[in-house]
């Protein structure tokens, strides 16, 4: 007998993933970038500017929100499961270049983007933005906290803040993007778990 598409898959047939810590640091931590880059717009683009009576009370979410960014993060190193998963992340091996010369040349075949639990990708993407989210924080102390840095400091700070939070709204909206293309991906940040099929063809050196 087939199984409707809508039927749960049976639960044996679904890997653990995501602990509860890593999916809470992976949501605060997009809650809290998200209000950075809302606030942002409205603080830089002028037709947003616009629409904001109290540009004062947004500056200073922008702050906090900022200065709340790396705070999840450190919380998370309290969790074994989240410490191993950066382990992870920070460990590139020959099959991680085999999967970024396949991504470059647009190879989407299975078999020529060979991953462990995170792909080549992933572990870019989390390096990059881990070196921009402390780039965007120091950077914005220095523009907060005037009275601590020369003028020609600040002003250089200001240009890479600037410039930088453009390039973090770039790769972010690639980030989503590709999240969306990805259901069975979605499903693991929210559920914690993924299908064996999903896990062998995407990630097949993963071993969990």
């Amino acid at each position: 007998m087939r199984l409707r598409a809508d039927t749960p898959a049976p639960p044996d047939s679904r890997l653990r993933r995501f602990h509860p810590a890593q999916r809470w640091v992976h949501r605060t931590t997009a809650a809290l970038m998200g209000v950075c880059v809302l606030t942002a717009a409205f603080l830089y683009v002028p037709q947003l500017a616009v629409l904001v009576g109290r540009r004062a009370l947004v500056v200073r979410v922008h702050e906090y929100a900022g200065l709340a960014l790396p705070v999840p993060v450190l919380l998370g190193l309290a969790s074994r499961a989240f410490r191993t998963d950066l382990g992870f992340l920070n460990r590139f091996g020959p099959h991680d270049r085999v999967w970024l010369r396949a991504a470059l040349v647009r190879d989407k075949r299975p078999s020529s983007r060979p991953a462990g639990k995170f792909n080549a990708g992933q572990k870019v993407y989390a390096s990059w933005i881990a070196g921009a989210t402390v780039v965007m924080l120091g950077t914005g102390l220095m523009m907060w906290f005037t009275h601590l840095t020369p003028l020609v400091w600040r002003t250089s700070a200001t240009f890479v803040h600037d410039w930088l939070a453009l390039t973090i709204g770039i790769v972010l909206a690639g980030h989503i993007g590709m999240a969306l293309g990805d259901p069975e991906a979605r499903r693991g940040l929210r559920t914690g778990t993924v299908s064996r099929e999903w896990a062998k063809r995407e990630h097949p050196l993963w071993r969990p």
